[in-house]
């Protein structure tokens, strides 16, 4: 896909955050973007003007994603306003921290997994057609490295047991959506760590954090830094636009939280004395 000029791109939770990025920085690029949202109402004005500034065509759909009922209309309606569809970027999910919510109940729980894989499914199921007759159609998954370190460490605060499984099983769902498109539609992950918005400052729950948890969350981030919304909307035009040979995998973008804070210690002197060979001999 070398330009997004006339291609359509469904875009779930782009009310704020991450989705809001992706759905500008798609509009940006010249295509036309419906955003899906259900909640967080008071942010609506501010997208609907942000998205006019783009110059694109958009259309803004409210859908409730958990009622897997509404999903074939909703995606029906991107598709007929687009004339098809090019590009979905499912960016739904939900996760309660542990700071905020203390001890699972069976109600948590069960609204993490419809949220972060039920719905994804649906909505994959009634867009594929689409994404298929169009030729050369793009998902992005969006989820979280939750699903690599799980509950532990600094992160045991932000990310659940539930929302950890199921954005592992997220990963899952994309490689076998991979195989089920190919070779007319791509299917990629979009892993984030801390984000703005999204796990870091400006979610909700990071206020209860102490200073010394936020510290320790930061610091086990290499770039030293938290990410920003519109770097996970570049990467999602990365993907969609620039990766071409891209599909079944996972593109991590976390600062390198994934890989570890700890830096390697000084190189030990060895044991081998000089000319010995480590085989043995000399």
């Amino acid at each position: 896909m070398d330009t997004l000029s006339g291609k359509t791109a469904l875009v779930l939770g782009g009310i704020k955050g991450i989705g809001r990025a992706a759905a500008l920085a798609l509009a940006r690029e010249g295509a036309r973007v419906c955003v899906n949202y259900f909640d967080w109402e008071d942010a609506l004005p501010g997208l609907v003007t942000a998205l006019g500034e783009t110059g694109a065509d958009y259309l803004v759909l409210k859908t409730n994603l958990l009622d897997t009922d509404a999903i074939p209309g909703m995606v029906e309606k991107a598709a007929a306003w687009g004339g098809g569809l090019d590009v979905l970027v499912n960016n739904i999910e939900r996760g309660g921290w542990p700071a905020v919510h203390g001890p699972y109940t069976r109600e948590q729980w069960d609204l993490e997994f419809a949220t972060t894989l039920r719905a994804k499914h649906w909505v994959f199921e009634a867009a594929l057609p689409y994404l298929r007759a169009g030729g050369g159609g793009v998902v992005v998954n969006v989820g979280s490295i939750a699903g690599v370190v799980g509950r532990r460490g600094p992160a045991s605060l932000v990310f659940s047991d539930g929302y950890a499984a199921a954005s592992r099983g997220a990963g899952s769902l994309t490689r076998t959506w991979a195989a089920l498109g190919a070779p007319e539609v791509r299917v990629c992950g979009l892993d984030l760590g801390f984000f703005e918005t999204r796990h870091g400052p400006g979610t909700r729950g990071w206020e209860v954090l102490t200073e010394e948890e936020r510290r320790a969350l930061a610091g086990r981030i290499p770039l030293g830094r938290f990410g920003r919304p519109e770097e996970a909307g570049r990467a999602v035009v990365f993907l969609v636009r620039d990766a071409p040979y891209m599909t079944g995998a996972d593109l991590r973008l976390d600062g390198g939280y994934a890989a570890g804070g700890e830096r390697p210690g000084p190189m030990p002197g060895g044991v081998v004395a000089p000319g010995e060979s480590v085989f043995g001999g000399k």
